[in-house]
């Protein structure tokens, strides 16, 4: 079940929410819709949101197609590949992070030369 919209530069892709970090999940819900010019860390999109919650369950590696809250910088991020902070192939924020929805397709994201305008809304 798709639960929310992400859009990036124009390409549409479905997301649903996880159950890891309902609190931060929730927050971010009431906050819908949310916009901004995202800056690109590696093969990660991160743009400033209307959210302000401690972290939950926060970790640094994440899967790929991770949504994540990242505290520090009230800030959505979208993982889809190794970032500067990468030991390897995986995805891994700056800082700790809380996952909040996976993305179903990152394979638009690909093709990103650098930033982009993000928008999430709900499905």
């Amino acid at each position: 079940m798709t639960d929310l919209t992400v859009t990036v530069d124009g390409h549409e892709l479905a997301a649903s929410w996880t159950d890891e970090n309902p609190e931060t999940r929730d927050a971010i819900a009431d906050a819908l819709p949310v916009e901004g010019d995202a800056a690109r860390w590696g093969d990660e999109l991160y743009f400033s949101i209307p959210v302000d919650v401690p972290p939950e369950n926060a970790q640094e590696e994440v899967p790929v197609g991770a949504v994540a809250y990242w505290p520090q910088g009230d800030a959505l991020c979208l993982f889809w590949g190794p970032t500067p902070a990468s030991q390897g192939e995986e995805p891994r924020a700056a800082g700790p992070v809380s996952v909040v929805a996976r993305l179903d397709d990152v394979t638009p994201l690909a093709d990103l030369d650098g930033g982009a305008t993000v928008r999430v809304d709900p499905a």
